[in-house]
């Protein structure tokens, strides 16, 4: 299996089931090599900064323009009150989760930046992930979509690390009635900008793909490969995620057929087989109701569960409870295990500030301290 080209890849879909099961079985055994019989998950509280932005995705529930309910900035107080209800809980991730510079687009997102004291989005970010960093011990996540490398290297000094789903290297899905028209911010080629200026400051990285938006499966594939190209030059990316899309009312793509369970499967396993294996491999398990099967196919890692916040990009899919995500992990021969946002091989090159709240909260292995037993 190791010998498999792009050109074997994009014809496995018509290749049958004997060498479906092949490449299922070489993706368990490359997890199994490289990250032994635990999958991971980050306790987690999702904190929305704004919920404005100046994209207009097809798929995007979570976005807010003007006027409409639900459209603002958290308060530095709301932040930390989230920040502070979920360390009480046994958090330790505090993910930023945010729309792409609405202040270049709305009046409104100006006005409200200009009353807490700020230009642009990203200078209100910072200042957040600072609040959480000094006032709670938990280890700001950033997911901020496109940035330049200054920013990066600005929000590098208040986390622990930072991410933007690539989504796509597609770019007919910026064409009119296709899921990233009139969004400036999905352009494949501004988005790995951001993931390699991130490799350049050695930053601890998360991406991945969002399947069922459109994309052909050989832009799947080349998604993947440009991904793990960029992590061979650098070495910053800790994980991908395989996330697929899922209809939402109310949106442009409402009635949009979404990805069997069969092609979620068949592209954790090609994803699995594609990324170098100290990548993490890393699908949701709140957007598919039978997903222990993603073991089976490679992954290593559930990802960000909440006992506090939702998953504000998927409202209407609750997570499993940490309870049901032990049990079903074993079921499968595999341990729950809790870590950090930050994975234990990427520790240690952060900021002096950041490295110290990390280490308060890491074993010796790099995993968390404090480990739910279910």
């Amino acid at each position: 299996m190791a010998s498999l080209r792009r050109g074997d890849l994009i014809d496995l879909p018509a290749a049958g089931a004997a060498a479906m099961e092949d490449v299922r079985a070489e993706a368990a055994l490359i997890r199994d090599r490289h990250w032994g019989r635990a999958i991971s998950y980050s306790r987690k509280v999702f904190i929305p900064l704004t919920t404005m932005c100046r994209n207009t995705c097809g798929y995007c529930a979570f976005v807010k323009h003007p006027g409409d309910p639900g459209a603002n900035y958290m308060t530095p107080d709301e932040v930390l009150d989230v920040a502070q209800r979920g360390e009480r809980l046994g958090c330790k991730e505090a993910l930023f989760s945010l729309g792409e510079r609405p202040e270049r687009l709305y009046p409104e997102a100006r006005d409200a930046l200009a009353r807490l004291g700020y230009s642009t989005t990203v200078d209100y970010l910072v200042d957040a992930c600072r609040l959480v960093l000094e006032r709670t011990s938990l280890i700001p996540h950033v997911n901020a979509g496109t940035l330049t490398e200054d920013e990066v290297r600005r929000l590098r000094d208040v986390s622990g690390s930072m991410g933007m789903m690539l989504e796509t290297v597609s770019r007919r899905l910026m064409k009119p009635g296709m899921a990233h028209h009139a969004c400036p911010d999905k352009a494949p080629l501004l988005r790995l900008r951001t993931i390699e200026a991130a490799g350049r400051l050695k930053v601890p990285f998360t991406t991945g793909i969002l399947i069922g938006i459109g994309e052909t499966w050989e832009e799947r594939i080349d998604s993947l490969m440009a991904i793990d190209d960029i992590h061979r030059r650098h070495g910053n990316v800790q994980e991908v995620i395989v996330q697929n899309f899922r209809a939402k009312a109310g949106t442009a793509m409402a009635e949009w057929i979404e990805p069997s369970r069969e092609d979620m499967l068949r592209t954790l396993a090609v994803a699995r087989i594609i990324l170098h294996p100290s990548i993490s491999l890393q699908a949701p398990p709140n957007l598919e109701d039978a997903f222990e099967a993603y073991v089976a196919y490679g992954i290593n890692d559930w990802g960000g569960v909440s006992p506090l916040t939702a998953d504000h990009i998927n409202p209407e899919r609750a997570w499993p409870t940490l309870d049901e995500l032990a049990r079903r992990t074993a079921a499968t021969g595999y341990r729950l295990v809790e870590r950090l946002t930050v994975y234990p091989a990427h520790l240690g090159g952060g900021a002096a500030n950041v490295e110290a709240a990390i280490a308060r909260l890491a074993r010796a292995d790099g995993l968390a301290r404090e480990q739910f037993v279910g």
